[in-house]
């Protein structure tokens, strides 16, 4: 007998339809074969599988097998085949009722016992079962809340094998998951850390807060203990929130890399990724034997920060160059390319000097000339000017460390940010660009958008000159400006609105004064 049932498998962070086509013959020598470009995991599922049928009761009588996974020339991994192919086997046996299998999308790893186990991607799952028009998706209990955030299909999630050869025989229903995608927001979008809790540091957070209004790039440097990681750490909470088709981005990354949470539905809050300074290109740009996505990938919509930024190897950071430009990296192997969203929010910490109390008031500095210079050498121009902001955080005064609490909130921040965010959408949706925000200004738009009197562009040249700037830090500064300037709900970029985003560019100034 034949029978098929249908299932998905990944690529990237995008699911493709798999046709389990299952032929028995009960002539011939008892045998089963699985082809279709199965990778080893696949290929080990018919023994779960043969295993979880027994243990639940139903045995396949000896027959010729020959099971297919359609498109053949499609690699298929995971272990997410196992429901279907179990399935598939009982309904060519006569087992089950074959009525109702093209209407669901099955997927789910099972144990030895017929336990249904979660799987990888199944936001994704869920997402091509409702494109391919299916009536609903059958996978692990597990499994079913985040395939629930997609609307207008059956998600069914089911314990155990048993529980899915009932429902399709009608003895028994599985209720379709419910989720209420609007009390998620509500109840994630809480944070336990604020800007209050950061003393002094003005100088600082107001460079966050135009970091944050225009997606800039933020370096900061200081001396150790002077609150560097504490500031990036709360980014995100002054940053707008998430929208319903961000968060199912996000969604998708975590899920397809084995990063959601079981409990978790969906991610509502911008990510904030900190990788440790030992990682590899691989580890940070995404790859692998069987490619997953990295942290740049990991941190979509949301921060990357990395800490100790010289410390990380320089042939790791160069990697970052292209996704910081384009917003995604592709990953290439011989049969396979992937690419993978990687919009995020560059922010970095380093120390002035390899002691780190170079220009420090409380701390004599112990670094030689051409240890800072070896030290500083280890960023390469290219990612520098990548960077928007470069910013000096100091160390903390006494005066400063004594009060209570900051004036400055993440609350105030985060509605000023969404005030000049708001002016920035209205700006570029009047233009249909495909940008909102200035961070992604380039060519004729910047010079559109940017304008600059006589009295602004001397005064630009002059700072250019002098500080020896490059083609692409003279463009930073003037997104930077008009940054600025919505933050000021101000058209026009001032000569002091331009003198602030200069100071904004610290190795650059230092450089000329030690020259």
């Amino acid at each position: 007998m034949f029978a098929k049932t249908f299932s998905a498998g990944l690529l990237g962070i995008d699911a493709f339809l798999v046709e389990v086509e299952i032929d028995l013959v009960r002539s011939g020598l008892p045998a089963l074969k699985l082809v279709g470009l199965a990778e080893g995991a696949v290929k080990e599922s018919k023994e779960r599988v043969l295993s979880a049928l027994k243990n639940c009761g139903y045995k396949i009588p000896p027959s010729r097998i020959t099971i297919n996974l359609a498109p053949a020339n499609q690699r298929k991994e995971g272990s997410l085949f196992d429901l279907p192919l179990a399935v598939g086997l009982l309904a060519s046996s006569g087992l089950i009722s074959p009525t109702n299998l093209s209407m669901y999308l099955l997927a789910g790893e099972l144990s030895l016992t017929g336990e249904l186990r979660p799987i990888a991607g199944a936001l994704s799952l869920a997402l091509l079962a409702r494109e391919k028009n299916f009536k609903g998706i059958i996978l692990p209990k597990k499994n079913s809340l985040e395939a629930a955030v997609v609307k207008d299909i059956q998600v069914l999630g089911a314990n155990n094998l048993i529980d899915v050869i009932q429902f399709f025989n009608q003895e028994q229903i599985i209720e379709p998951t419910k989720l209420n995608i609007e009390q998620i927001f509500q109840a994630q979008q809480q944070f336990l850390i604020d800007f209050a809790e950061v003393k002094g540091q003005e100088h600082a957070k107001r460079a966050i807060e135009i970091a944050a209004a225009g997606g800039h790039n933020l370096l900061f440097i200081g001396p150790p203990g002077s609150g560097k990681t504490m500031l990036a750490q709360r980014i995100p909470t002054v940053l707008p929130p998430l929208t319903f088709e961000e968060a199912l981005e996000v969604t998708k990354i975590y899920s397809v890399s084995g990063h959601l949470k079981p409990d978790m539905a969906l991610i509502v809050q911008r990510p904030f990724r900190s990788p440790h300074h030992t990682i590899s290109d691989a580890g940070l740009i995404g790859g692998g034997h069987q490619p997953k996505p990295g942290e740049v990938s990991l941190a979509h919509r949301g921060v990357l920060f990395l800490d100790e930024l010289p410390e990380f190897k320089k042939h790791v950071l160069e990697v970052l160059r292209q996704p910081l430009e384009d917003g995604d990296v592709t990953i290439s192997r011989a049969s396979i390319s992937l690419r993978y969203p990687a919009n995020f929010m560059l922010v970095a910490a380093m120390n002035p000097c390899p002691c780190g109390y170079l220009g420090d008031a409380h701390h004599e500095c112990s670094c030689t000339p051409n240890q800072i210079q070896r030290y500083r050498a280890r960023l390469s121009g290219p990612l520098l000017d990548r960077i928007d902001l470069q910013v000096e955080v100091a160390g903390v005064d006494y005066s400063d460390l004594k009060q209570k609490q900051s004036k400055i909130s993440s609350e105030k921040m985060r509605a000023r940010i969404l005030q000049a965010r708001k002016i920035q959408q209205k700006r570029y949706q009047k233009h249909n660009l495909p940008f909102l925000t200035n961070s992604e200004l380039s060519g004729k738009w910047l010079a559109e958008f940017c304008p600059l009197g006589e009295k602004e562009h001397a005064f630009l040249e002059q700072a250019v000159n002098k500080l020896g700037l490059s083609a692409r830090a003279y463009t930073r500064i003037l997104r930077i400006s008009r940054t600025i300037a919505d933050l000021k709900h101000q058209e026009n970029i001032d000569i002091s609105i331009l003198a602030e985003a200069i100071t904004y560019r610290f190795l650059d100034r230092e450089k000329t004064l030690t020259n």
